[in-house]
């Protein structure tokens, strides 16, 4: 679990910094204002990353409803405690992907990936034209900041969540293999 907790932290926090780098350029190259561009690139991601974790967290829990109902779940988290279950079933039970508590996986299909990512950029452009309105009080710039920066974010987003999926599968594997 400590192990979870603490890759959970380490994806949270990595996308914080890769957030705020983004955020600070895209910024500066709309309103040529290093101090509005760091303002912008302070405050939003610090919102974006409270946003990113529940995002992340909202999809954890349809993806995990997805693969199995409440039933099998406990069902099968009783037999698993029990010992019943070898490592392969284990592995099987849990869609493959070596399950340990939280997944951050990306969805299997091409419709769960792009529904994904188009929920990410909705809720990246709301906040990011909120808190652009509220630092420079112009809607022009908000909107173009709230338009152009969630997009490239988006891109990252994607990056940044197949790296994590890659990262989880490998030490699943690890894992798997020790067992």
């Amino acid at each position: 679990m400590i192990s979870t907790a603490r890759r959970l932290a380490l994806k949270i926090a990595s996308y914080g910094v890769m957030h705020l780098v983004v955020a600070i350029l895209v910024a500066f190259a709309i309103t040529r204002d290093w101090r509005l561009a760091l303002a912008v690139g302070v405050v939003e991601p610090f919102f974006q990353t409270i946003a990113y974790s529940i995002h992340d967290r909202v999809w954890h829990r349809i993806e995990r409803r997805k693969m199995l109902s409440g039933v099998e779940e406990a069902s099968e988290a009783f037999t698993a405690r029990l010992g019943m279950m070898t490592p392969e079933e284990q592995t099987r039970a849990h869609g493959g992907h070596g399950h340990h508590g939280h997944s951050h996986a990306l969805p299997r299909s091409f419709r769960q990936i792009a529904l994904k990512t188009v929920t990410y950029g909705v809720m990246h452009f709301a906040v990011a034209v909120a808190v652009a309105f509220a630092l420079t009080q112009n809607w022009r710039l908000a909107l173009a900041i709230g338009v152009i920066e969630p997009l490239v974010q988006t891109v990252f987003f994607t990056v940044h969540d197949r790296v994590w999926t890659r990262i989880e599968a490998r030490k699943a594997r690890a894992r798997l293999a020790e067992a």
